[in-house]
């Protein structure tokens, strides 16, 4: 078996989930503006580095879904999208922060680790550079809310973060995050992830896939307000038998999925 990190994040977070999903073959449909804009926005980030013009790139990218029925948030529009982009990438540009030498190989680099028993764990690395003159490796995010930079050594705790660092061994590590807000925003978050936390990763790697070889796909509730996992989960009307929401956000395809490695490329 092949293994990723949305495989086990997604197990940890709920098991039932995991089980509609990888096993049931239950998929949530490509339906949100964000989760394709950030997907063309990366695109356009690696025509940066390849020394084409990324504004180009990006329209190019987005213009293919202009007439799609996305779900838009209030204020969000396919027009907004892009110019918030464009305006992100000339930001990008004029800072001059980060390096990616010989971008064909160090963008979207696939990184695979043998496991016992035969499994695989697998990630795709956004990019493996510098960040202000120091090596790194970087992941890219979009998002419409600044992330967390308080207390100090906040994004060392990050578990995307030290997946990628266990398994490319890599211990500095960036978030790169591409704000959509009015006044777009570029934050540049470093950490640096311990040896011990490598370890420890290793370890609950190979704890969850035990438990998810021996068939354990228990429910874990998320309805306790204000944390609504439940309420943002694509699977909940799997869990309430509603089938207005499973058509909503769902759709299935036979058996379990072997192309989850395409996750990774998903922020």
């Amino acid at each position: 078996m092949t293994y990723s990190y949305t495989q086990i994040s997604n197990y940890l977070r709920c098991p039932r989930s995991y089980r509609y999903r990888y096993l049931d073959g239950w998929r949530e449909k490509d339906t949100r503006a964000a989760m394709v804009f950030g997907r063309c926005f990366e695109k356009a980030l690696a025509a940066y580095f390849e020394k084409q013009d990324c504004s180009v790139a990006l329209f190019k990218e987005w213009e293919a879904f202009r007439d799609t029925p996305f779900q838009y948030k209030k204020g969000e529009s396919w027009d907004r999208f892009l110019h918030q982009g464009v305006h992100l990438l000339e930001m990008f540009v004029r800072d001059d922060r980060v390096c990616v030498p010989c971008p064909e190989g160090n963008l979207q680099q696939k990184l695979i680790r043998k496991l016992a028993n035969g499994n695989e764990f697998v990630s795709y690395i956004d990019a493996i550079g510098e960040l202000d003159g120091k090596p790194c490796l970087i992941d890219w995010k979009t998002t419409t809310s600044r992330y967390s930079e308080e207390p100090e050594g906040l994004l060392s705790l990050d578990p995307q973060l030290i997946c990628y660092s266990w398994i490319s061994g890599i211990p500095d590590v960036a978030f790169v995050v591409f704000v959509r807000k009015q006044v777009p925003e570029i934050q540049y978050l470093k950490a640096t992830i311990s040896e011990e936390q490598r370890k420890e990763f290793g370890r609950l790697v190979e704890t969850t896939i035990g438990q998810l070889e021996s068939g354990q796909f228990s429910s874990h509730s998320g309805i306790r307000f204000p944390q609504n996992g439940c309420v943002s989960c694509s699977h909940l009307g799997l869990c309430l038998d509603n089938p207005q929401l499973v058509e909503a956000n769902l759709i299935r395809r036979p058996g379990a999925s072997d192309l989850d490695w395409l996750d990774e490329l998903v922020d």
